[in-house]
């Protein structure tokens, strides 16, 4: 039943809309897939084609964080996430991947524009949180910022405004950002106090847009320095924990 559970739930085999498989070379296979699938699929944008670990199976993985699997001749394809049986239980091979990409994205867009709470005395760790100042529980993890950076963690912030841009959140947000004092306007928003208009060139936008790329679908959304990522509140002493702090 658990065999069965799994292989509906995570490994659904769809026939690709594309007819006609041609025999390909080891160095064709990853233009080969990515050629059929972006014909197949509308609007799709694929961001790297990779050999899996299973063999037989090529890692697909697209600009907004989804990841498909597919034959070497990109005739068919697999939908959710692969899983492995490890002498330790069952390991997301999917995610493992997914947390490669995010890390590579974070490092790629680098720490522009953020909005950072530095650790007390030596830095142990850093998270990178992706906000909505108007969410609730991305205020409850605010409050438990100088926690986190009494134990050596500096939290950097990402924007995510979830009601996307032309928004209030939105702009709130870019009223935090253009404060002389961010750190203060930050404060004052998550206290749900009233932070003065501004306007100026900022990377909210930019930031929300990554937010999107690596797989970010609500707030807090926390990464790790290894591309993991925590979706959802966690109080301070369990991700310092998560962390290997305490």
């Amino acid at each position: 039943m658990l065999i069965n559970n799994l292989f509906k739930s995570c490994l659904l085999f769809v026939a690709a809309a594309v007819a006609g498989a041609t025999a390909v070379h080891a160095g064709e296979v990853e233009d080969t897939i990515a050629e059929k699938l972006t014909a197949a699929v509308p609007g799709l944008k694929i961001s790297e084609v990779r050999e899996s670990e299973a063999t037989g199976l090529y890692e697909v993985y697209s600009n907004n964080g989804d990841t498909i699997f597919t034959t070497a001749d990109g005739q068919y394809i697999l939908t959710g996430d692969l899983l492995k049986v490890t002498s330790n239980g069952i390991a997301n091979v999917s995610e493992q991947g997914r947390a490669s990409q995010r890390a590579r994205a974070m490092d790629e867009f680098g720490d522009r524009g953020l909005i950072s709470y530095a650790a007390k005395g030596e830095e142990k760790a850093s998270v990178a949180v992706f906000t909505d100042i108007d969410c609730p529980y991305c205020r409850k993890l605010h409050d438990e910022v100088p926690q986190l950076n009494e134990m050596g963690i500096t939290v950097h912030y990402y924007g995510f405004p979830r009601s996307g841009p032309n928004t209030r959140s939105f702009r709130k947000y870019i009223s935090v950002w253009c404060a002389d004092d961010q750190q203060a306007a930050m404060d004052a928003a998550k206290q749900g106090r009233e932070v003065e208009d501004q306007s100026c060139e900022n990377p909210v936008a930019d930031q929300f847009r990554l937010g999107g790329r690596v797989g970010v679908t609500g707030t807090p959304a926390i990464v790790l320095e290894d591309g993991n990522m925590v979706r959802g509140y966690v109080p301070a002493e369990k991700l310092a924990e998560g962390l290997g702090l305490l």
